[in-house]
């Protein structure tokens, strides 16, 4: 049966691990930078030195999150 309000999802749910790296770099990145369009800009622009966008960096792996917690620490403070 078909339901006609029944969400669909169509895109990939993130893993447990993954989602976890997801919410603490979100929360690392408000507490550097305070400002949520400063965090929004920050995590998801491609940043150079990273090689990527930092949060897919974090998402992707541990020592991903771990050089973008790095890189918002290097970061002068807010």
């Amino acid at each position: 049966m078909n339901r006609a309000f029944q969400k669909r999802v169509t895109t990939p749910r993130l893993a447990p691990d993954q989602a976890a790296r997801q919410g603490r770099v979100s929360r690392v990145a408000f507490e550097a930078l305070r400002q949520p369009a400063a965090v929004i800009a920050f995590l998801n622009t491609h940043d150079a030195e990273l090689g990527g966008r930092p949060i897919d960096l974090a998402v992707a792996s541990q020592e991903g999150l771990l050089s973008v917690e790095r890189a918002l620490a290097a970061l002068p403070p807010a």
